[in-house]
């Protein structure tokens, strides 16, 4: 317990939108030397910069337009933007992206491309090594060649890099780069579509590149294969409650969407085929289904060159079929080679930003509509992530001839990603399944360079790359390639790995046609396309109807578990996906509610695979969000949701807190632990800033599971070492939070409380040791009376720069919330992760829309810019702004006109 509540995560030096931390102001970074106060917000070189000055009205030339273009903005700087064509729009669009976040965009295109060390020196090696093994750059030109180039996403692309190369094209001639620029004396290059794609990619892998099936190799060979599995098993231990409900219906599969573009040539096409043409394995807690996806030639590869191709023949014979739980064909391998295997590439995970795989459960979304919304229809959301200055998000209003749009943008892509038009509404948030698979690749020294696939041996293809690295010699980078996928180690077993965010998407087709959505059908439709990462789209209208639907590739293996690493030799690839009919959805439920907030979507006799409990929310977020909806007689608002999203009541506590002061009944306690206990007994289960209940519960808690599991951790050796965000107790592992509370509640005599070798002890022996221990650390800690012990006193929210410089972010800040409670806070006691934007639409029965949103931030990544962090005050506070249509701009805003040259 004392670990954990020490544990404060470093954020003043952590990572941003990026997952990166890209400077070390403090001793310089590469040749550069130390900044110091050059770079404090309030004076030093940031204010020279052009864009930290007040905007103005404005003339500006923009080469490409073909007609006029205006953009107003509001005093807070929104910006809105009126097009006579779609093409002029987006190259609108595409300049005030780089003119507010040109360094935000090529932050996260050089994290992409595995080009930091070039800007950051050796510090970015690392990062740059593993994202060009990876392959999002491969997968990006992939997906740029495979775009059809008179198609809506290729000139909306086109267009947008337009307006990117029209802002370098002005700093070049006045000089006025942004600061960083101006110290390094590096430029960003020119952009492409490509780096539109790659931008994608980065956020696609934080939100679904996860290495869990590593992580659970090591359990299984720490605790043993059955411990393992049951501890951690694919259908939650405790009760859910899945948006999608079913009935369901098995409708075989469908081929993945694409090839892998970052997969070896073998039986005469690229990657596995995952063509749908095969049986998958059964959707069962031990036997998984995995990902599949057809061929397509690989893509151009920037400084690539492939070494070695191989052919052969290949047979599909079985029916595709969807399967019904049964038993496992092949069990995870608890072998040395493989822990081993493991534990390489974990290690080297732990030295890349926690952004470069998805460790947290991402966002809440719910919905509303029917007798208690008046008859119109609500939506909520507020997508999870990490937090930073400048935001994930450029607000913005679109409006065109083929769209009209308002709401969130990912910098360096065009469109809206979050937001609403005259008709429909929407938000995400992360699905979860498993879209990342590991295999044990079959090598023999006899065969050097190769690995046994479907009863033959292929060579291992390479890819060539050379680092360019500031202030140090370039790194010459070799990148192998399987059927498979990229391979990550040669330590014990080679082992490869299949990532759905390596197969090429049209996702930018998709939200096009989502941002210009009217009604149900054209939303659904237009998500069709839309493959990685799975999300769950929750959807309201104009006509008050609700819905959800996660589109998205859900790979299914031919057989094996996938919790854990998977054989490469072929009886374990990927053979199909669920056919998009099958995914998860619901449209107007007879409840008139519907929640998703990362809890697992579908219930236990859902016929596909879509992934073990670990990857999904412990589902405590989603009860407390459906308890406060349906409550009898409850009229619901926009209002009402607004408070909702800065809700911190803990819906565990509520229901454990009763069990352990049913546990401490009779004990003989101090009168400090009995102040303590009164104030749980007291208690409203809120976790606000200024409770000392709140600040009790939590050490309880995080102890709690530490009684019951450390001794087993313990027993067993568990290397928690090799993987902390997934070993460590003081996470507390969403497997081990799910059976703890099954146990407490059906089973408190369940083995697992008595320690291995140790006297007999029940669910609450432990409880009364973890409350003794919270209550002697918090006085340790903060000493005086339990009363004083307030949870502000040691929880705080940060916001960090995306430059890593503290005096540069904002926080830390006293905050209420929990891993665990709607307005969501990281694990442990110092939070830079959370809601990223709040967003909310009421629609009347008229069809007229009340939208609001806010985000942690400002428009602009310049520090002396007024529009660097002048939203955030809101933020804080749980306040929302008008999300406003160009259309309901107002007369006295900012107005730039762009022109066309000549």
């Amino acid at each position: 317990m004392k670990a954990r509540i020490r544990r404060t995560a470093g954020v003043l030096g952590a990572v941003c939108t990026a997952g990166v931390t890209m400077f070390v102001f403090g001793v310089g970074f590469g040749p550069v030397p130390a900044l110091g106060r050059a770079l404090m917000p309030g004076g030093g070189v940031w204010p020279s910069a052009e864009d930290a000055r007040p905007a103005k009205n404005e003339q500006i030339r923009i080469p490409g337009l073909d007609h006029p273009v205006d953009v107003s903005f509001t005093a807070d700087g929104v910006a809105s933007v009126h097009a006579t064509s779609d093409e002029d729009l987006f190259t609108a669009q595409g300049y005030l992206a780089a003119r507010y976040r040109l360094f935000q965009m090529d932050a996260q295109r050089r994290l992409g491309e595995g080009r930091l060390a070039e800007l950051n020196g050796p510090s970015g090696i690392d990062s740059d090594v593993f994202e060009l093994t990876l392959g999002i750059h491969r997968t990006a030109e992939a997906t740029w060649a495979a775009t059809p180039h008179d198609s809506k996403a290729a000139k909306a692309l086109t267009a947008y890099a337009a307006g990117v190369n029209a802002r370098l094209d002005e700093l070049d001639e006045n000089g006025q780069w942004p600061t960083v620029y101006g110290l390094t004396g590096v430029r960003p290059e020119r952009w492409t579509p490509v780096d539109s794609l790659v931008v994608q990619g980065v956020l696609t892998q934080t939100l679904s590149f996860d290495t869990r099936p590593l992580t659970y190799a090591l359990l299984s060979n720490s605790l043993g294969a059955e411990r393992a599995s049951e501890w951690f098993p694919v259908v939650p231990a405790n009760e859910q409650h899945p948006y999608a409900p079913g009935p369901y219906q098995n409708l075989g599969l469908a081929p993945l969407h694409s090839a892998n573009a970052n997969a070896a040539s073998a039986a005469g096409h690229t990657g596995v085929t995952g063509d749908g043409t095969a049986a998958p394995a059964a959707a069962d807690p031990a036997a998984p289904a995995t990902p599949a996806a057809p061929a397509t030639p690989g893509s151009a590869q920037p400084t690539a060159t492939a070494t070695a191709t191989a052919t052969a023949t290949a047979t599909a014979t079985a029916t595709a079929t969807a399967a019904a739980p049964s038993t496992a064909t092949t069990a995870v391998d608890t072998s040395g080679s493989t822990a081993e295997a493991a534990t390489a590439v974990l290690r080297g995970m732990a030295k890349l930003p926690e952004t470069t795989r998805h460790l947290y459960p991402n966002s809440n979304a719910w919905l509303a509509n029917g007798p208690a919304t008046g008859g119109g229809a609500i939506l909520a959301g507020d997508p999870h992530l990490k937090l930073s200055l400048p935001s994930y998000w450029y607000e913005i209003s679109l409006k065109s001839p083929g769209y009209d749009v308002t709401g969130a943008s990912l910098p360096g892509m065009p469109a809206v990603l979050i937001g609403r038009n005259a008709d429909v509404s929407w938000s995400l948030t992360a699905v979860q399944n498993q879209s990342t698979f590991f295999y044990r690749e079959k090598t023999d020294p006899q065969h050097p360079d190769a690995y046994f696939w479907k009863g033959a041996w292929y060579p291992v293809e390479k890819v060539k790359y050379t680092v360019p690295v500031r202030g140090g010699a370039p790194v010459p980078v070799e990148v192998g390639l399987t059927v498979h996928g990229p391979l990550l180690t040669e330590k014990g077993e080679t082992t490869s790995v299949e990532w759905m965010g390596n197969r090429p998407s049209q996702n930018l087709a998709a939200l096009l046609d989502l941002n210009a959505a009217t009604d149900w059908n054209s939303f659904r439709t237009a998500l069709h396309s839309w493959q990685a990462p799975a999300q769950n789209f929750a959807y309201a209208d104009k006509k008050g109807n609700i819905g959800v639907i996660a589109p998205g590739s859900y790979p299914q293996i031919a057989s094996g578990d996938a919790r854990g690493p998977l054989p490469g030799t072929g009886e374990s690839d990927v053979v199909g996906a669920i056919p998009f009919d099958a995914v998860p959805q619901v449209y107007n439920p007879p409840s008139g509610l519907l929640v998703t907030a990362n809890q697992r979507p579908v219930g236990p006799d859902y016929p596909y695979y879509i992934g073990p409990a670990a990857n999904f929310d412990t589902g405590y977020r989603t009860n407390r969000i459906f308890a406060e909806l349906s409550k009898p007689g409850r009229q619901l608002t926009a209002d009402s949701f607004a408070a909702l999203q800065n809700d911190v009541t803990d819906e565990l506590a509520q229901r454990m807190v009763p069990k352990l002061l049913q546990a401490l009944e009779g004990a003989q306690l101090t009168p400090q632990q009995e102040a303590a206990r009164k104030l749980l007994s007291e208690w409203n289960c809120s976790m606000d800033a200024d409770s000392p209940a709140a600040a009790i519960w939590f050490a309880f808690y995080g102890g709690y599971v530490e009684q019951v599991f450390k001794p087993w951790w313990d027993s067993a050796k568990v290397p928690v070492d090799v993987d902390p965000a997934g070993l460590d107790l003081l996470r507390t592992p969403v497997g081990l939070m799910q059976d703890l509370e099954k146990w407490t509640f059906t089973d408190p005599e369940n083995p697992a409380f008595t320690a291995p070798g140790g006297p007999r002890r029940t669910a609450p022996d432990a409880m009364r040791a973890s409350f003794t221990e919270a209550v002697d650390y918090l006085n340790g800690r903060l000493g005086g009376q339990p009363g004083e012990w307030k949870w502000g006193r040691i929880h705080e929210r940060v916001v960090p720069s995306l430059t890593g410089a503290p005096a540069l972010g904002d926080g830390p800040r006293p905050a209420g919330g929990s891993p665990w409670t709607v307005n969501v806070a990281e694990n442990g006691l110092s939070s830079n992760y959370g809601p990223s934007l709040r967003m909310v639409v009421g629609w009347s029965p008229a069809g007229t829309a009340d939208a609001r949103a806010i985000y942690p931030g400002g428009q602009s990544d310049n520090p002396a810019s007024p529009w660097y962090k002048n939203l955030a005050p809101d933020w804080w506070s749980g306040s929302l702004r008008p999300l406003r249509t160009v259309d309901e701009q107002g007369a006295g805003d900012i107005r730039w006109t762009l022109r066309g040259e000549g």
